[in-house]
């Protein structure tokens, strides 16, 4: 159910902006309900289903006579895609008000921090639960046992997917694009959009490219390290807004080495993957039927892509830590100085204060000094 709104002392116009955003939730969980009351139907049913369950279904059966359920993509994931976008925007609104807005009530943060603690409040539980996710599904499939089947098979093995996997990159296409319409109902600040667009932008980018070339094996192992590395820089955040300084210097020296070793491991799989693996059963042209797309002008498109990608992390992590060292020695130089400046005013202020005396009174000043200094009984010449 969508969280309930308290009462304003003034509604919003119905169909304003304002309207919208106070009850965006509950009208996106209408549109859903009805998608899923249409199951209960025989006559709608064959239409509900097309946004709710996984299409473009393959079963087949393998040796043992036992049938496996396998999917592959195809245009009608664009319907299971909107139905989750549907469900992504319930549910960051459901986690917004029972929780993070519970927590900015005790904290009183800044609107500056409130913003930020809302987007890594969603991030967080959005990177948790993808990075157990994407795990579980990697220790049943043994990806962990023979790195090889991360090209090997390609591409009868990669192209009919099962059931987890499939559901998996939906809702992680579903997710990214939720993010759009989020701007719109968080309303989020003119300065913050460019960079929420640019990694929403870059997350569809891939995932959507890494779905339809049928190379979700490797993909799905770069999003569990990613998304690891990622959960501990929000979570670290966090910290930081609370401010719990020592767990948040630990859980960011934490991220520091999980992301250079993150940035590592991933350019090491797609070496191993599209150099190495790919490379033994490389095709000459694309064959859009079979889904083969391993082809040296592909491999090598994705290589550079994902390569590049780490780079660009890597870039802005480095230049980011260096301005932070920059910025802690400018402060360190500051905390210093004080006291040398204090010696230095006293002195120039004593300085002004007997510069300050009229001439007189300092020749008079002199003349009494003098004159108290010369022994009794004798006169002054």
């Amino acid at each position: 159910m969508a969280p309930r709104r308290s009462k304003s002392s003034k509604n919003p116009p119905i169909f304003s902006h304002d309207f919208f955003i106070q009850n965006h939730a509950d009208i996106v969980s209408c549109v859903a309900m009805v998608f899923v009351i249409g199951l209960m139907f025989q006559a709608t049913s064959p239409v509900a289903s097309l946004f709710v369950a996984m299409q473009h279904n393959v079963s087949r059966n393998d040796s043992a006579e036992e049938e496996v359920t396998l999917y592959t993509w195809g245009k009608k994931d664009v319907f299971s895609v909107f139905f989750y976008f549907l469900i992504c925007i319930i549910v960051h609104a459901v986690i917004q008000e029972y929780v993070l807005d519970k927590m900015n009530r005790k904290m009183h943060l800044s609107k500056v921090k409130h913003s930020k603690f809302n987007e890594s409040g969603q991030l967080l539980v959005f990177y948790l639960a993808s990075a157990v996710w994407g795990a579980d599904i990697i220790l049943r499939e043994g990806y962990v046992t023979g790195i090889s089947q991360l090209w090997e098979g390609y591409p009868k093995d990669h192209a009919a997917i099962p059931f987890m996997v499939k559901f998996f990159f939906i809702i992680q296409i579903a997710y990214w694009l939720h993010c759009f319409p989020e701007l719109y109902f968080q309303k989020v600040k003119k300065d913050e959009i460019p960079g929420r667009v640019q990694y929403a932008t870059l997350y569809l980018v891939f995932i959507i490219a890494a779905y339809v070339l049928n190379f979700n094996r490797v993909a799905l192992c770069m999003l569990v390290l990613h998304y690891t590395v990622e959960f501990v820089f929000h979570g670290a955040r966090l910290f930081y807004f609370s401010e719990k300084t020592d767990l948040a210097s630990t859980a960011f020296r934490v991220f520091d080495v999980l992301f250079v070793l993150v940035r590592l491991g991933t350019i090491t799989l797609a070496v191993l993957t599209f150099w190495y693996g790919l490379e033994q059963t490389s095709e000459p042209s694309i064959d859009i039927v079979s889904g083969n797309f391993n082809t040296q002008l592909v491999r090598i498109n994705c290589l550079a892509a994902s390569c590049l990608m780490q780079a660009w992390l890597m870039w802005n992590f480095i230049t980011f830590r260096l301005r932070k060292l920059r910025e802690q020695s400018v402060a360190s130089r500051k905390t210093r100085s004080p006291s040398k400046k204090k010696a230095v005013t006293k002195a120039v202020s004593a300085d002004e204060d007997i510069s300050s005396l009229p001439e007189v009174d300092q020749n008079s000043a002199t003349e009494n000094g003098s004159l108290r200094s010369r022994p009794k009984g004798k006169k002054a010449l």
